[in-house]
């Protein structure tokens, strides 16, 4: 079983932040979170992202900055055989304790407050993408000053929020956190499975009943909305991405009855899922 475990980054060279290149190996780390930001741009790759306890459709290009002890893994579709991407990680401090709290750094500040719920940018792409491998190679000074320079360009982008920061505060209580993420990491790979709320509640040690009011009140969510929440998201993606019917679709998420899946469908989104569907095709 996965959980979502703390990773520690390697930091061999002595240097103040990292930068790495990657083929599908990158797609392969199990939902996870650590103390530093990360940037990720997907040169070549497609699937699912999860970051917290949402899930979306990922693909080239998608330029992405996950905030410190936010849980998230990607997922590559099966259908792809090479992916790359390159990905920066640094700590809030890695030029000092108090650096972006100098007023000329405000929306770079502001943007790095942002993504702790995990931000998507939108880019213009060759500037930044420019800059981003320049920062791969440079060395010495001119490389911090490289990546302080790509923070300030995409400060200065829209961006969307890509997770949810308010699910629950990582950095409020260890125990929480460990166990959230244990049962968050449980969610990710098994949401389309026959869930027991005994066995999730076994992997948190917690009675069924403890469980379900601990699990509302750091995530301030039933378990089960949690799930369906996955569901329902899968099964919205697989209708605008496929050409499979609305039965297959709804028992590959999850739903094993239709007539709930439908209902359920319409309570969350408004419509129909053939409804749905058509809104994208027209």
């Amino acid at each position: 079983m996965q959980k979502a475990t703390p990773e520690i980054l390697p930091n061999g060279n002595r240097q103040s932040f990292l930068f790495r290149k990657f083929g599908n190996e990158a797609f392969l780390a199990p939902f996870h979170y650590h103390q530093e930001y990360e940037l990720t741009w997907i040169a070549r790759g497609w699937g699912k992202r999860f970051v917290g306890n949402r899930m979306e459709d990922f693909s080239d290009g998608d330029f992405v900055l996950i905030g410190p002890n936010q849980p998230h893994c990607w997922k590559l579709d099966p259908s792809v055989r090479s992916a790359k991407a390159i990905v920066i990680q640094f700590s809030h401090s890695f030029l000092g304790t108090d650096f972006f709290e100098r007023p000329e750094l405000e929306l770079i500040r502001s943007m790095l407050q942002a993504s702790v719920s995990g931000l998507k940018f939108t880019v213009d792409k060759k500037p930044e993408l420019a800059g981003l491998k320049a920062i791969g190679r440079a060395d010495g000074a001119r490389r911090v000053l490289l990546l302080l320079d790509l923070l300030d360009m995409l400060s200065l982008k829209p961006y969307k929020t890509i997770g949810a920061a308010a699910m629950y505060d990582t950095a409020a209580d260890p125990a929480d956190t460990k166990r959230i993420n244990v049962v968050m990491a449980y969610i990710v790979e098994h949401f389309k499975d026959d869930i027991s709320l005994e066995e999730v509640a076994d992997i948190a040690s917690l009675t069924p009943n403890a469980f379900c009011k601990y699990f509302k009140r750091v995530t301030r969510k039933t378990f089960m909305d949690t799930v369906i929440q996955y569901r329902l998201n899968h099964a919205s993606q697989q209708l605008i991405h496929t050409e499979d019917s609305v039965s297959a679709i709804a028992i590959a998420s999850g739903f094993n009855d239709l007539s709930y899946f439908y209902k359920m469908f319409k309570s969350k989104l408004g419509m129909s899922p053939l409804a749905y569907r058509n809104s994208f095709n027209h």
